[in-house]
C-alpha cells in the first residue's frame, strides 16, 4: 500500500473508532473525528498531511496526493 491509501483507511479506521468509542464511552469522542476530518479536509486543498510525513519517514512509497 503506498502513503496515499493508508493515510485514507487510517483515517476511516480513527474516524469509525472514535465514533464507537462516543457512543459507549463519552461524546467528547466526537472532538476526534472533527479534528480527522477538518485535516482530511485542509490536506485536500494544501496537499499536506502530517500522517503521510510520517509513513514517508517509515519507507513507505509515495503516492501521487501527498507531496
Amino acid at each position: 500500500m503506498n502513503v496515499d491509501k493508508l493515510v485514507l483507511a487510517i483515517a476511516g479506521v480513527f474516524i469509525l473508532l472514535s465514533l464507537v468509542l462516543s457512543h459507549f464511552h463519552s461524546q467528547n469522542w466526537l472532538w476526534f473525528t472533527a479534528f480527522v476530518g477538518a485535516n482530511l479536509f485542509q490536506a485536500a486543498f494544501t496537499g499536506f498531511c502530517p500522517l503521510a510525513v510520517i509513513l514517508k519517514k517509515l519507507g513507505r512509497q509515495p503516492g501521487c496526493a501527498f507531496q
